[in-house]
């Protein structure tokens, strides 16, 4: 058994951030009155995100890459029987790899309805003035009725997951998401996690937050 970094600082940081964030959206969104502002403003970190991620799944650590966990069905038998070749465990697994792709889906459908929201009471999204009265509508029942409930639904599969493996199969999921390594037999290819990438994810970062504040600039003169 080896040790390799499977999970690249800035991955590991998108991951634990993005806990963070969902959580306080749930918390804002259900307390309401003034917490809205925060969650408006919870919102907004989803998004930026939700881009670095994209961009991150194309330019970040090897097992980072959506390249890794685009898996065939194949892959999928070959896991449910117990027979998943070395690779198809050292990241993500098929079956990890659905809810990860899932959970980006629905994240990303939530805060772009909640762009385009309105509570008919005293908040609403930035660019509500910007969409027909027939788009807010549609987008508020979906974000107040469906899309909170789908988010609600893939975070208790994924801590039921994290407990199923850890009670029934002896593995540690939380661990290697904080320091990033993984005990692995054989040899397999390590994530770049140096300096140079870090300070690059940084960048990327950056961009993402400006492309957000562009976005919600073009429905809320003066942000």
């Amino acid at each position: 058994m080896t040790s390799v970094r499977i999970w690249d600082l800035p991955t590991r940081l998108f991951h634990w951030l993005l806990a963070g964030c969902v959580l306080g959206l749930v918390v804002t969104g259900n307390v309401g009155g003034s917490w809205m502002n925060w969650h408006l403003r919870f919102g907004y970190a989803v998004l930026t995100l939700l881009l670095f991620r994209v961009v991150w799944g194309f330019a970040g650590g090897h097992w980072s890459r959506f390249g890794t966990f685009l898996y065939g069905p194949s892959a999928f038998m070959r896991y449910l029987r117990g027979r998943a070749l070395p690779h198809e465990r050292a990241g993500h697994n098929p079956l990890g790899a659905l809810s990860v792709f899932g959970l980006l889906v629905v994240l990303a459908a939530q805060v772009g309805t909640g762009l385009v929201s309105d509570d008919e009471i005293a908040f609403f999204g930035p660019l509500v003035g910007l969409v027909s009265n027939a788009t807010v509508s549609t987008a508020t029942w979906y974000h107040k009725e469906v899309g909170k409930l789908l988010v609600l639904a893939l975070v208790v599969l994924h801590l039921g997951a994290i407990a199923f493996y850890r009670l029934f199969k002896g593995e540690r999921l939380v661990g290697p998401m904080i320091h990033g390594d993984k005990h692995l037999a054989g040899s397999l290819p390590e994530s770049r996690d140096d300096t140079r990438s870090r300070l690059s994810a940084l960048v990327v970062l950056l961009i993402c937050a400006g492309i957000v504040y562009g976005i919600v600039s073009l429905g809320t003169p003066g942000f």
